[in-house]
């Protein structure tokens, strides 16, 4: 088994701890927290080992799973890069597009693995149908919160708004063409509420809301295609496939047909894919395991965590 440390302890580090304990994949060492109370607190509490520098923690682990607030990643990474670590570090990968790169570069020189917590990736709700996604032209994505603290460090676009944008950077294969955005700060100091337009070079148009001030929380995606709209509920994990066919000889006398203006007809087909349940986070969290065991590109790499935060970072530009 691997042996992993987290770097964190908060909200979030508590859950990849229980986790990393809970699977056999690998064997975990104990966390650092930089806050000595919180630190003393979680190790009495659930009986992990608490160390009392990141660079102890280094010394001891194979994996460094770094769940920290996103100021501090780079740092993180840098340090466990170079004591040749591999990285599972959570989003946005870092705070810069620049750091990012760097982090990028140094796991490629040290030839370590490094994932990023894009966690919907692995939400049943898109596997499910993510291989039914063919040449979307069109997106809609709204992903909406309830206001908590925690997060606000960063604007709402790299706090909920980059999920939708890795999932879609996963399924739309071609350049970014233009982007037009904006955003409002209402209770942050950062925009707490944001809408973006990304056109992609192929003609496809994602639309993006993301807030973190609203009165519901949310989280869907709609994709739409040549006869076919994908409708994905990251938070209920459902999913349903709207599929338009041409009209049989002999058609069922409740079957629901559409006619165009030039008269052809097409009937609607619905199917709600089967969801099997699952954890998303300890699910990324093996995946990265498979990948250092059998040498393989990791399911969200360096490279696509980059390239979701330099997105990110030119909807940020438009504000």
């Amino acid at each position: 088994m691997l042996k992993a440390g987290v770097l964190g302890a908060g909200h979030l580090g508590k859950i990849h701890l229980k986790l990393l304990q809970q699977s056999n994949k690998y064997d975990l060492v104990g966390f650092y927290d930089p806050s000595k109370e919180n630190a003393l607190k979680v190790a009495n509490e659930f009986g992990y080992r608490s160390f009392n520098s990141i660079e102890e923690l280094i010394k001891e682990v194979d994996v460094v799973d770094i769940v920290t607030p996103t100021l501090s990643h780079f740092e993180c990474a840098k340090h466990a890069i170079e004591n040749g670590c591999h990285i599972f570090i959570e989003k946005p990968i870092t705070k810069t597009v620049i750091e990012a790169e760097a982090i990028r570069t140094l796991a490629s020189q040290k030839h370590v693995k490094g994932q990023v917590g894009h966690v919907e990736r692995f939400n049943p709700a898109f596997t499910a149908v993510k291989d039914m996604i063919a040449n979307p032209m069109f997106i809609e994505c709204h992903r909406l919160a309830e206001f908590n603290p925690r997060g606000t460090d960063v604007p709402v676009v790299l706090d909920l708004m980059i999920h939708d944008i890795d999932i879609i950077l996963s399924i739309i294969n071609s350049p970014v063409k233009n982007v037009h955005a904006s955003g409002v700060t209402v209770i942050s100091e950062t925009p707490d509420i944001a809408n973006a337009r990304i056109e992609f070079e192929n003609g496809c148009v994602a639309n993006l809301t993301a807030s973190r001030i609203s009165m519901k929380n949310m989280r869907k995606s709609r994709f739409f295609q040549k006869d076919a709209y994908i409708s994905i509920d990251f938070l209920e994990k459902k999913s349903e496939v709207v599929r338009m066919k041409d009209v049989p000889e002999h058609p069922d006398e409740f079957a629901m047909i559409l006619q165009n203006a030039e008269g052809v007809k097409k009937q609607i087909y619905f199917d709600n894919p089967e969801i099997t349940p699952n954890n998303a986070i300890l699910d990324e969290l093996e995946s990265f395991a498979e990948a250092i065991k059998n040498n393989t590109k990791p399911i969200v790499s360096l490279s696509q965590g980059t390239n979701a935060l330099r997105l990110a970072q030119r909807i940020i530009d438009c504000f």
